[in-house]
């Protein structure tokens, strides 16, 4: 008997060492990222490479992200919020400093963006980019030639302009329901500062917003895509790799639905798209793994090949395709650079104004 215990006793012991050490239990990194924002085979090939399982969830708002990171206990090991966003949470302790002695594919990475982002993460302590692009219009372009006579949308004013987008209302106008990239785009329109924070401005803005919002029938950050891919919307304000992922789908269904995508002349909005690590994130090890992986340049070109969203990683460029890279809508052009604005973090007080005035915009009321 005192033989047979030793035996279960040094199983167990044996076991256990293998279970810690031995990787019996199943690796796994929990990720959450933006809806229709990666090709599925790259999260395949991932775990063939390393072992490692990955949970992927997905969210169509940087406040649907903020809500469950500044809670905590969000389980997420690597979460992917837009760099204004991202600057807050950086303040709010939401985030760990990346080690980047174990992210040697920063080396890839384009000093462009990188200079760019540090705007919101100074030194890229925090983060690294996954893609950027811009806010603007997407449209059908049949639809948008009856109603308007012009099968070509180049300015603002076709959607803000009260007259001009009742015109579009029967035939569907779609508008990302966010505040902080749909604010400033109003601003802009009326020639302020997007960054304004002012509360007089900011009334201005919602003035503009609730004169346009009978003609929009919804406001969402993803459904846009299916509904200008099928035909069923002629209008869309939202963001650029969307609008083009929309115009290869119809392409693809081949029911004659052309869609067309608009930098407004007045401006529009440059977004960047950071990956980073909660600071309670429950597999950092592996969150290393799965972002070093991500900056592999083959692997983040295939990525941009399918969402049609420009990287941040400069090595990337020899595999992505030549079309999506020498598109200056998704890659713009020096001269479409200068136009675009990058949008700050909100203090508090600028949140709540923001906050209440959108509440009022969507509701109408």
């Amino acid at each position: 008997m005192i033989r047979k215990a030793l035996w279960l006793s040094a199983t167990s012991v044996f076991l256990t060492l293998f279970t810690v050490g031995g990787h019996a239990e199943d690796r796994v990194v929990n990720v959450f990222n933006w809806s229709d924002y990666i090709d599925s085979s790259i999260i395949d090939d991932f775990t063939k490479k390393t072992g490692i399982k990955v949970v992927y969830d997905t969210f169509d708002s940087n406040e649907i992200l903020e809500t469950k990171l500044l809670a905590g206990g969000s389980g997420y090991d690597v979460v992917v919020p837009s760099g204004n966003f991202l600057a807050r949470q950086i303040q709010a302790g939401v985030f760990q400093k990346l080690d980047k002695s174990k992210l040697p594919n920063l080396s890839n990475m384009w000093d462009v963006i990188s200079e760019r982002t540090s705007k919101y993460d100074p030194g890229n302590e925090y983060s690294t980019n996954y893609m950027w692009g811009t806010v603007g219009i997407g449209y059908n372009i049949k639809k948008v030639q009856a109603a308007l006579g012009t099968d070509k949308i180049d300015s603002w004013d076709t959607f803000f302009n009260p007259e001009t987008l009742a015109k579009l209302k029967d035939c569907g106008v779609y508008v990302l329901d966010s505040p902080a990239d749909m604010i400033p785009a109003a601003l802009k329109y009326l020639g302020l500062d997007p960054n304004s924070k002012s509360a007089d401005d900011i009334a201005k803005a919602e003035e503009v917003m609730i004169k346009i919002r009978p003609s929009i029938r919804k406001f969402h950050s993803s459904e846009y895509i299916n509904a200008l891919a099928n035909g069923d919307i002629c209008l869309a304000v939202g963001f650029s790799g969307d609008v083009f992922q929309a115009r290869n789908r119809a392409q693809e269904a081949k029911q004659g639905v052309e869609i067309g995508y608009a930098v407004p002349k007045e401006g529009a909005q440059i977004w960047f798209d950071q990956m980073a690590i909660p600071a309670d994130a429950p597999h950092v090890a592996e969150a290393h793994e799965f972002i070093n992986y991500m900056m592999t340049p083959e692997v983040i070109a295939k990525s941009s090949n399918y969402v049609l969203y420009a990287n941040g990683n400069k090595a990337s460029q020899q595999f992505v395709d030549k079309a999506i890279l020498d598109d200056p809508a998704i890659y713009p052009d020096a001269a479409t650079l200068e136009k675009l604005y990058t949008v700050q973090p909100y203090d508090p007080k600028t949140q709540r104004l923001i906050t209440r005035s959108w509440t009022k915009i969507v509701t109408g009321q």
